[in-house]
């Protein structure tokens, strides 16, 4: 059996799988049989993000990873401490034959049944068993918990560290490379310990550790598992054979990273800016500045793929199988903050060399995050190497003072279903009913204060005891439609949900109401039909998306209203025409089958059993509601309105697909009689044009290609002509030039157009030696820039800060190389002349004082 993914499917609460046992908590709970009482793993792990988190340590210590493979061994109610114990001391002594007179135990204070066992049974002298108060594992303040027990190996005096519990324990000298735990108890909310019906072991060693014993070296990184990684890194810095290089935390830094990187990669993780892809994101930055610290120029990380397959790949297919997706990854992220990183840090040494204590302040690490993408944990990996602390709290004031900008400017309407505090549960009908009769329980006004009654005008929610009203949630928007009763109107124009309420959100036409007040609650109908063809084709249009594109698609967001279907999904690279109309056509297909659409109501672990989509962020109770479509091609766990048989769907068509971040795509798409509607707005359209170039429909196509073959062969003609003029004026605009401290310096707009600025360049960087030219032109009302400097002139000044300095004043932005550079789309034309003017004084600041013609 394969070892588990990182990314834990049944653990929310988790980021990522951080040790042996999470695939078998449900086992150790005593959740499921798994048909088995007994176990044993070697579990690939990430420790890099939440409660465990060894990220700031990795590269500084012989023993820390953020990638890392736990080996050990389980039991499900079968045997318990004296045959763990007993066990582990043999594997250790007989099978791995550590020497016994190296091992030390910890033991929590109150397990006198382990402690007993290790001294009386196993033998180990009373001074080497150490007692722990933190020797006590619990799921959490209440529930399973119970005692640990744990094996320490001893290096030897030549290395630096004490004996745990002592002060010097942090050291490398004593390495934990065994934990014992005993799951034996239920901890009540008082704080009571009562024994479990079903005692369980769960044990994780670390391999690393265990390797650096048996390979006699006293740092992880010094095994073999990491020689092939660690000289790869070395070639990379252009020094295979220096032995600073090869002493440096940056090549652990590197070596580490990797591994953790792409193996995150091929579970599905792809950089970005929340939850598992912020955390490798910030993985891959902090190796790549670590890259930079060793004088790494060049994109590198991504090469490290090679070696680390050739390491793994035998263990782990996975990582042969999406190699090179693996390296598309890491190199698109790589490519994105090289950008940035020279940039960040070059501010960030000039903000330490300034600085007049031992603290960065807030407001810089916030300018390198929010500027420059670097994480916090990067400046402060800078910060401790040279000695310095973080100001955290001047970070976070800095970061909400961004976020209340961010909401002062949004300006949305109050979110009620945040703002009601609600108690009761409602009785949701909306599953068979759009109509239902129901009771007033409580009024709110629009801003979220209960009242006692709503009059005609005024705005305001409602709540019943039953509704046929959907409330939003899972990507799905509220129901809109009216509550009435004699006399007496409410327009219902959103729906939230507010605890286990739903809130019926809008205006009072006519009538008055107050609590205790029957009504017949009325959903839209036409709009709740259109709602759920929608929400049915997202169901349909995953499947189709994993079926085309691959298993690696996992929804990352979703809206569906009666307009359009929005679905955010896992996937590297823009999608093919030919794969959206692939997909198109999977889904239309199923439509037309007209299947009956299945739901079921059942224990959430039976549904993922059955093969039911649970999606990561969303919260599932004991019991879920699983939809299956057309004989299982889609079977997702959701609450939202559906339709009754695909067929009802009518049409499916896809508006439009991009990407929303880094790894997450976005189509659009609409179905019915929308889609019906735009397709013949399309033929429509097609007609037209069909009429504007005298030509079939369906000669359309070949028509567009002969006009476009003729408009590239007269954009090639004109550029050939904007040269000649260029070369023909070159010479006189040469003459314009003046000469400041011994350069040419020439600033001028030239007449042709964009096209034209690179051949006069050309032109007058020929006539001109030693020399700053500055070109403009008008296009359309928007001025282009080009600047070039003499490859003599670039010490003092470079095209790029030139083009921003005249840019900015144009409002044209760009950048280049120091002897090239252009910027483009400046909205103030008539602020050029005034902008030429800033060229020669730029460059008499940069190369000294006085002018002369």
């Amino acid at each position: 059996m394969q070892s588990s993914s990182l990314v834990p499917l049944n653990d929310p609460t988790l980021l990522f799988t951080n040790s042996g046992m999470v695939q078998f908590k449900d086992a150790l709970l005593g959740k499921e049989n798994p048909g088995y009482r007994r176990a044993t793993s070697a579990q690939r792990c990430v420790r890099a993000g939440g409660k465990h988190n060894d990220l700031e340590n990795v590269g500084y210590t012989a023993r820390h990873h953020t990638f890392f493979e736990m080996m050990g061994n389980f039991s499900f109610g079968d045997y318990f401490k004296n045959e763990t114990i007993h066990w582990a001391w043999e594997f250790v002594t007989s099978v791995l034959r550590i020497p016994k007179d190296s091992i030390w135990v910890t033991v929590h204070p109150t397990d006198e049944e382990s402690r007993a066992i290790w001294r009386d049974q196993i033998g180990i002298p009373a001074e080497r068993i150490v007692d722990i108060e933190a020797n006590f594992w619990a799921m959490g303040d209440t529930g399973p918990c119970g005692p640990c027990t744990e094996i320490f190996y001893d290096h030897g005096p030549e290395v630096a560290g004490g004996p745990p519990g002592s002060p010097e324990e942090d050291g490398d000298r004593y390495i934990e490379f065994w934990n014992l735990v005993f799951p034996q108890f239920e901890r009540s909310p008082d704080g009571t310990l009562n024994p479990l019906p079903q005692k369980g072991v769960d044990t994780g060693m670390g391999l690393e550790r265990v390797a650096a014993i048996m390979q006699h070296v006293h740092s992880n990184y010094d095994i073999d598992l990491f020689q092939k990684i660690m000289r790869a890194v070395q070639h990379e810095a252009g020094a295979d054979n220096d032995p600073v290089i090869q002493a440096s935390p940056s090549l652990r830094v590197i070596a580490d990273h990797i591994r953790s990187s792409a193996f995150l990669v091929a579970d599905g993780v792809h950089p970005g800016n929340e939850d598992r892809a912020y955390v490798l994101r910030r993985i891959v930055r902090r190796a790549l500045r670590h890259g930079h610290k060793l004088g790494i120029t060049r994109p590198f990380f991504h090469r490290l793929v090679r070696p680390l397959v050739e390491e793994m790949g035998q263990a782990y297919p996975l990582l042969q199988d999406k190699r090179a997706e693996i390296a598309s990854i890491l190199e698109r992220e790589e490519l994105k903050f090289a950008e940035t990183l020279s940039q960040g840090m070059s501010l960030l040494s000039r903000e330490i060399d300034g600085l007049k204590g031992t603290e960065i302040p807030g407001e810089v690490v916030f300018r390198l995050y929010d500027t420059f993408g670097f994480p916090v944990d990067l400046t402060a990996d800078v910060a401790r190497e040279r000695g310095l602390s973080v100001d955290m709290p001047g970070f976070e004031a800095a970061m909400e003072a961004q976020r209340n900008r961010g909401r002062a400017a949004a300006r949305f309407t109050a979110n009620l279903g945040q703002v009601v505090h609600t108690s009761g549960k409602v009785s949701f009908e909306g599953y068979q009913y759009v109509e239902h009769a129901g009771v007033i329980e409580a009024l709110f006004s629009a801003d979220g204060a209960a009242i006692d009654v709503l009059r005609p005008g005024e705005s305001g929610c409602v709540v019943l005891d039953c509704t046929p009203f959907y409330a939003e949630s899972g990507g799905q928007v509220g129901d809109a439609g009216s509550l009435t009763a004699d006399g007496v109107e409410f327009e219902v124009t959103d729906t939230q949900i507010s605890g286990e309420q739903h809130l019926h959100i809008g205006r009072l036409l006519r009538g008055e109401i107050r609590s205790g007040l029957h009504l017949q609650a009325g959903v839209n109908a036409e709009r709740r039909a259109k709602i759920r063809s929608n929400h049915s084709a997202t169901h349909l249009m995953h499947a189709a998306l994993r079926q085309v594109l691959g298993k690696h698609v996992q929804q990352k967001g979703s809206l569906v209203d009666d307009q359009r279907l929005r679905f955010d999904f896992s996937h590297a690279a823009p999608i093919t025409a030919a794969e959206l109309a692939r997909i198109e056509t999977i889904v239309n297909e199923q439509v037309r089958r007209n299947d009956a659409v299945e739901t079921d109501v059942l224990p959430y672990d039976d549904a993922v059993k059955r093969g039911a989509m649970a999606l990561f962020g969303e919260k599932y109770g004991d019991r879920v509601r699983m939809l299956t479509m057309n004989a299982g091609f889609s079977v997702e766990l959701c609450g939202g309105t559906h339709v009754s048989r695909t067929g009802d769907i009518g049409l499916f068509k896809i508006l439009g697909e991009g990407g929303v971040a880094a790894g997450v795509r976005r189509i659009e798409a609409t179905t019915g009689d929308r889609a019906i509607g735009i397709i013949s707005e399309q033929q429509r359209s097609l007609a037209a044009v069909a009429e504007l170039l005298k030509a079939p429909v369906g000669e359309i196509e070949a028509r567009l290609e002969l006009l476009l073959q003729e408009h590239r062969r007269l954009q090639k003609e004109t550029g050939e002509l904007s040269q000649k003029v260029a070369a023909a004026s070159g010479g006189a605009l040469a003459d314009q030039a003046v000469d400041v401290n011994g350069v040419s310096v020439l600033a001028t707009l030239v007449q042709g157009g964009a096209a034209a600025l690179m051949p006069t360049l050309d032109t007058l960087k020929g006539k001109l030696q030693r020399s700053v030219i500055l070109l403009a032109t008008l296009d359309d009302g928007k001025v282009s820039l080009v600047a070039g400097v003499s490859k003599d002139v670039t010490g003092k000044v470079k095209a790029g800060e030139l083009i921003n300095h005249v840019g900015l004043a144009v409002g044209a932005k760009g950048g280049g190389r120091p002897e090239l550079a252009r910027a483009g789309g400046g909205e103030k034309p008539e602020a050029l002349d005034d902008a030429l003017k800033l060229v020669v004084p730029f460059v008499r600041d940069k190369t000294g004082s006085g002018v002369s013609a």
